[in-house]
């Protein structure tokens, strides 16, 4: 078997950029995409100063990818150069938080289009040579956003909800052509998206949030590769997440009481200052 080829979308920094590291470690010839060329650039040159050995290819495409055929021409040019994926990893998106009925609805529009459909657009164009082929494994990132509703991340949530949703039935689809499929869910991670993220957050999300410490990026993309090694299809890799996951599954009224509680906890506060 020969070297294999993983893509990763939103490549250029954080959890991306973490994965495409890792995978280079593995031994991997590794193709990363995102809009911003800059970024892409120096990520490529710390891609390859991580990599197994000097022969392995790392190359990079600026593309938008809630656009479906600027998405699949640069598959398509991959694929021309001999880089056809083994391994898709779709960690693409953005996080624009904010109270729905304040937030500017181009956010919630936003989340919608960098989050769900920079996931899809990817599959769409990775998948049908991965059936023919009868290998190749999908990743795609959601979050803890989606499986448990976050206050101020109504467009959030509902995009990472759909992603749950898409790779669960991508999942069946694929797994008898030979495809496996992974769903992972990351809570708050340490990442410049983050940073970003946290000056849009309403004061209520931070309380609930509490003194929960981010993970880092390098934990998430250990997961990842873990997930493809050991074809797992669910990956939550911390355990407060995983344990918010069985909490809501088997007593929900509980979870959204919890919830409800830190929430008045959070308006309180808000009106004593």
């Amino acid at each position: 078997m020969g070297r294999q080829c993983v893509i990763v979308t939103g490549g250029s920094s954080g959890i991306g950029l973490a994965t495409a590291r890792a995978f280079a470690e593995k031994g991997c010839d590794i193709a990363i995409m995102a809009r911003d060329a800059f970024k892409l650039e120096s990520a490529v040159t710390a891609i390859r100063s991580a990599a197994a050995s000097t022969d392995q290819r790392v190359v990079s495409r600026s593309v938008d990818l809630s656009d479906l055929d600027a998405t699949q021409a640069a598959f398509d040019a991959l694929s021309a150069e001999g880089l056809v994926p083994d391994v898709l990893v779709n960690s693409a998106g953005v996080i624009y938080p904010g109270e729905f009925v304040r937030m500017p609805f181009e956010h919630f529009e936003i989340n919608i289009d960098c989050g769900f459909w920079s996931v899809v657009n990817p599959c769409r164009a990775a998948a049908p040579g991965m059936v023919a082929r009868g290998s190749g494994h999908i990743v795609n990132v959601s979050s803890v956003a989606g499986y448990l509703g976050i206050y101020g991340y109504t467009g959030y949530s509902a995009s990472k909800f759909a992603v749950m949703g898409f790779t669960e039935a991508l999942r069946f689809e694929m797994r008898p052509a030979g495809v496996s499929v992974s769903i992972v869910c990351p809570p708050d991670t340490d990442t410049p998206a983050l940073a970003f993220e946290h000056t849009l957050r309403p004061k209520e999300t931070h309380v609930i949030a509490g003194n929960i410490k981010p993970i880092s990026a390098d934990k998430v993309a250990a997961a990842i590769v873990k997930a493809v090694e050991r074809d797992r299809f669910l990956v939550i890799p911390d355990a407060l997440s995983a344990f918010y996951f069985r909490l809501k599954g088997l007593l929900p009224e509980v979870f959204y009481m919890i919830v409800d509680g830190d929430v008045k906890k959070a308006r309180a506060s808000n009106q004593r200052r």
